[in-house]
């Protein structure tokens, strides 16, 4: 799924988990009971001569006012240096639209970029003595976020955008794992499909180490034994190598049947480590996607 695609749907999926992990005194005021999300806006940027839709845009009640409001979801992954002023232009074309029916309008930015800077929120207009204009919305940072704040959180969007947080080269391996063990414990509550989407997400910011990946899910299966076979489930790498080898090596024969000799030699050479690191056939078997008589025909 494009980065784009799968970190609004992470939105749309998670907006509750979202404001709750990012924006706890505003989460207070709201009623998620009576939330839906509007079709996206194409708003006219008339100074730039730009039409430009609104990422996401959902209508939900806030206590406080005892009224429906608007919140604005804004990602943005680039630099922009009037990103400001843009946020200001969609702001006023809300307001211009919106204004009879809704008392509030918020603004939120989220910053996805992996440079750590700090992002301008503040537009101002003034003259001496009088201010004229000053508008502020909402923003994340997510390289600012201390992974750290997180591990032992059971929100969901603090597991897919965990490799997104800051942390240094170092701390890299420790922050995979922490996923991956944050993920066991969402799938004691959460469907497959919400799941997948926190799987797809967090694909997105992690690079995938073969032999790093092995001795974590080693690990974790020391420290949950009674996982075992879900952790074997949560990693789809693990369904790709032996592909992805026994590819390799086809092409490098020239020939169809190459391929096929090749994808099927490097499926088995996978299969064989898993069992002789102490994976049960039945686990094997689900993570491979291949009959249980055949694993047990390599032991």
């Amino acid at each position: 799924m494009p980065h784009d695609e799968a970190f609004k749907k992470l939105l749309e999926t998670f907006f509750q988990e979202f404001i709750e992990l990012f924006f706890p005194e505003l989460d207070a005021m709201l009623d998620y009971s009576e939330t839906r999300f509007l079709m996206q806006e194409l708003l006219v940027d008339i100074v730039g001569e730009e039409a430009r839709e609104l990422d996401l845009l959902l209508e939900t009640r806030y206590k406080g006012l005892d009224g429906y409001i608007l919140i604005h979801l804004e990602p943005q992954s680039y630099r922009d240096t009037v990103f400001h002023e843009r946020m200001f232009i969609y702001f006023s074309r809300l307001f211009e639209r919106y204004r009879k029916d809704h008392k509030l309008i918020i603004p939120i930015a989220i910053f996805t970029s992996d440079e750590v800077r700090e992002e301008q929120d503040t537009l101002e207009m003034s003259i001496p003595e009088h201010s004229i204009l000053r508008f502020q919305f909402l923003k994340v940072e997510l390289r600012k976020q201390n992974w750290r704040r997180f591990i032992d959180s059971d929100n969901a969007v603090a597991a897919a955008l965990l490799a997104k947080m800051g942390y240094t080269t170092r701390e890299a391996r420790e922050v995979r794992r922490e996923f991956l063990r944050m993920f066991i414990k969402l799938r004691t509550r959460l469907d497959q499909g919400r799941l997948a989407l926190i799987m797809s997400v967090a694909d997105l910011y992690f690079k995938p180490d073969r032999t790093q990946d092995e001795e974590i899910l080693r690990e974790l299966i020391d420290h949950y034994p009674e996982e075992g076979e879900v952790i074997m489930e949560l990693m789809p790498a693990w369904k790709r190598w032996g592909y992805e080898e026994g590819k390799a090596e086809g092409i490098e024969e020239g020939k169809a049947e190459g391929k096929a000799e090749g994808k099927a030699e490097g499926q088995a050479e996978l299969i064989r480590k898993l069992l002789l690191n102490g994976f049960s056939p039945e686990a094997v078997s689900k993570a491979v996607e291949l009959p249980l008589d055949k694993i047990k025909k390599l032991m």
